[in-house]
């Protein structure tokens, strides 16, 4: 597989998300962090699915995509290596039991790897995910990072957790002129948990995820002060 090229492509495709302002329909709307949820596409066939859903079943292939975005008082050059380097994201993010690196890549990019506690008393149980992860910059100090599931053969799934696959994700901070030393952060999810779920509780525990994810950041990113 060649890394870099899936690296340059998952991060125009996140920059593509975040470019699009159709079709969003409010999930969740918490103070001062909106999420939203779109539906995309469908996959075809176990391959794509990845996981336990029957294969050619289009109505089992729909998968959603969430955003979620609020103001974090800092720089996108603090915010965004806080958010995704091993020895910050662990210490932070109440959802993580562990985030691994596992392959330095380049400057830019890696493979990580992800272990989640279960959510909701233990109605979602421990995922695990394996990523490629691309940090990218942009004009005006914009910073991102884009993420996707690989198959990577140095870890291999475990029976102490659930196997998930991330289609591709990411988040895209701005700095903000008119309030120096703020940001705002908008966070593209679109994961395949795997097992066996009822939607209605991946729909609820997804948004409330994000919603999270941001709190937790603002919270965290205090502590580099």
């Amino acid at each position: 597989m060649d890394y870099h090229q899936s690296a340059e492509e998952l991060a125009q495709k996140i920059w593509s998300y975040n470019q699009d302002v159709s079709g969003w329909t409010v999930a969740k709307n918490s103070v001062r962090i909106p999420c939203y949820v779109q539906w995309q596409y469908k996959f075809r066939g176990m391959s794509q699915c990845h996981g336990s859903l029957p294969v050619n079943t289009e109505e089992n292939c729909k998968f959603f995509r969430y955003r979620a975005e609020g103001i974090v008082e800092d720089t996108p050059d603090n915010i965004i290596p806080f958010m995704y380097l091993p020895e910050y994201r662990i210490r932070w993010d109440k959802a993580l039991k562990s985030y691994t690196l596992l392959e330095r890549i380049d400057e830019n990019t890696a493979i990580c790897h992800t272990v989640t506690h279960s959510y909701g008393m233990g109605l979602i149980s421990s995922r695990d995910f394996v990523d490629l992860i691309r940090v990218k910059r942009y004009e005006e100090g914009i910073i991102t990072t884009n993420s996707v599931s690989v198959d990577y053969a140095q870890c291999p799934p475990s029976p102490a957790h659930i196997r998930g696959h991330n289609n591709p994700c990411g988040y895209v901070c701005t700095p903000l002129p008119k309030s120096p030393g703020h940001s705002k952060l908008v966070v593209f999810i679109q994961p395949d948990l795997g097992g066996i779920l009822p939607q209605s509780i991946v729909e609820s525990a997804l948004p409330n995820n994000l919603i999270n994810l941001i709190n937790d950041t603002r919270t965290g990113i205090k502590t580099l002060s």
